[in-house]
């Protein structure tokens, strides 16, 4: 268990709260934010090594600053729809990844993978 903390700004809450279980095995804190401004605060307070972020709460403006703010902080948008056009929109805005809200497993491996891609470019 390297990674310190992740922040999760989530719809559902239940949904965050499954998620926030898993994530515990990898990560020693799991942050879990109830707007996008708690989520900001998190990042700030917190230095989160990953942001998993439903683009139903937040807006891709929002997605755009923080990669602007962080460029190194892997951002994983989930939204509980297959949607082409709003999930190409928040890769184009900085979404590391998007994933399903519902498949849990996918937002795990999605965020290992974006932290280890993020370790071997800094190697």
């Amino acid at each position: 268990m390297e990674n310190s903390s992740i922040a999760i700004l989530q719809h559902d809450t239940d949904v965050a709260q499954s998620l926030a279980g898993i994530l515990r095995s990898h990560f020693h804190f799991v942050r879990m934010s109830g707007s996008q401004q708690e989520l900001r605060e998190a990042v700030v307070t917190d230095r989160p090594a990953a942001v998993i972020l439903d683009i139903e709460l937040a807006h891709l403006a929002d997605v755009k600053t923080l990669r602007q703010q962080y460029p190194l902080l892997p951002i994983v948008c989930t939204h509980r729809l297959p949607d082409e056009e709003l999930w190409t929109a928040a890769l184009d805005a900085g979404a590391s990844d998007v994933c399903p809200t519902y498949d849990m497993k996918n937002v795990l491996s999605s965020v290992l993978r974006n932290l280890a891609v993020g370790r071997d470019a800094a190697a």
